[in-house]
C-alpha cells in the first residue's frame, strides 16, 4: 500500500479496518472488518432503483452482495436484506480487490489521492471502539435510511472509525467519493440532489423535463469533469484554475477538517438517525 493504492492482501487485515472495493471507476463499496472473515457494511436492498433509466440506478444496487442461483453458503441470499449487514469477506468484494481507507493523512496525501473515497485527514478511534460501534449498529440496524449523497457505505464505515457525524442541510455527508465529486461538479450533485437520489423520485416528478434526462445530463457534467481533472485534458490557465479548485474543494469537504461534524456516541446514533428520517420525510412531503 502506498501513496497511488490503497490495494492490500488479506493476510493485512486486522479487525477494525477500514475496507473497500472498487465497483466502477467511481464508485467503490465500503465497511469495516470484524474480524473471523466477516464485515459489517451498510446497504440498500435490491429492487430500489432510483429509476431515472441510467447506469446511476445501478450504484445503489451494486452494494448488494450478489451470487445469482448459488447463494453463499455462509451469509445466504443478502440481495434482500436492507441497511447494515454482515457479510463474509468474499461476498462484501465481491469478486472486486480488496483495499485499506486510509486515516489521519497530510492534507498534501489527501490531494494527491486523484479518486475521492481512498482516505481522510481525520483520525481513527482505537479498534476495539470501531468493532464495538459497527457491531451496536448491526444489532440495531441503526444508521438510518440509504443515501447516495448523504448516507452512504462510505458515511457508516467513517462513522464508526471516527464517531464523528455531519450535521448540516447545505453539504453532503462524511463520504469522500462524494464529496470529491461536489468539487468536481456542483451544479452535478446539485441535480442529483433534486432529484431526491437514494430516497424519493417524488420531487423529480414535478420537473419539466424527465428525470431521466436531468440525471444524464448530471452524469455527463461528472464524468467530463472527473475526466477533465483525472487525465489533465484543458489548456493552459483554464485546466490549471479548475484543477486548483477541485484540490481546495477536496480538502474543504473533508471530515477531518469541516467545522460542522459533531462526535456521536453509538448508543444515541439510531435515535438521532430515526428523528432526521422524520424531518426528511417531513421536509420531502412539503416539496410535492
Amino acid at each position: 500500500m502506498g501513496l497511488f493504492s490503497n490495494k492490500i492482501s488479506r493476510d493485512e487485515l486486522k479487525a477494525g479496518d477500514h475496507i473497500y472495493s472498487w465497483r466502477s471507476y467511481i464508485y467503490s463499496h465500503h465497511g469495516i472488518y470484524v474480524g473471523d472473515g466477516k464485515v459489517i457494511h451498510f446497504t440498500r436492498r435490491g429492487g430500489l432503483e432510483i429509476g431515472t433509466g441510467t447506469y446511476l440506478d445501478n450504484i445503489i444496487q451494486i452494494s448488494v452482495p450478489r451470487h445469482g442461483d448459488n447463494p453463499c453458503p455462509n451469509c445466504g441470499d443478502q440481495s434482500i436484506l436492507d441497511g447494515v449487514i454482515s457479510s463474509c469477506l468474499d461476498c462484501f468484494l465481491a469478486g472486486g480487490s480488496l483495499y485499506l481507507f486510509q486515516y489521519d493523512v497530510s492534507k498534501a496525501v489527501l490531494v494527491a489521492k486523484q479518486r475521492g473515497g481512498t482516505c481522510t485527514t481525520a483520525p481513527s478511534d482505537p479498534p476495539e471502539e470501531v468493532v464495538h460501534r459497527a457491531k451496536c449498529l448491526l444489532w440495531s440496524n441503526g444508521f438510518g435510511e440509504y443515501h447516495l449523497l448523504d448516507n452512504n457505505c462510505e458515511d457508516f464505515a467513517i462513522y464508526c472509525k471516527t464517531g464523528l457525524l455531519v450535521f448540516s442541510v447545505t453539504k453532503s455527508g462524511s463520504s469522500s467519493q462524494v464529496n470529491a465529486v461536489c468539487a468536481a461538479g456542483g451544479v452535478a450533485s446539485l441535480a442529483l440532489r433534486y432529484l431526491g437520489v437514494g430516497r424519493t423520485a417524488g420531487q423529480a416528478a414535478s420537473l419539466a423535463v424527465s428525470p431521466a434526462t436531468v440525471v444524464s445530463a448530471a452524469t455527463r457534467a461528472v464524468t467530463m469533469t472527473l475526466g477533465l481533472v483525472t487525465t489533465g485534458f484543458g489548456f493552459g490557465a483554464v485546466a490549471v484554475a479548475g484543477y486548483s479548485n477541485y484540490c481546495i474543494g477536496r480538502v474543504a469537504y473533508d471530515v477531518g477538517v469541516r467545522k460542522d461534524v459533531r462526535k456521536v456516541p453509538v448508543e444515541e446514533l439510531a435515535t438521532l438517525m430515526a428523528v432526521r428520517n422524520i424531518l426528511d420525510n417531513t421536509n420531502s412531503d412539503k416539496n410535492k
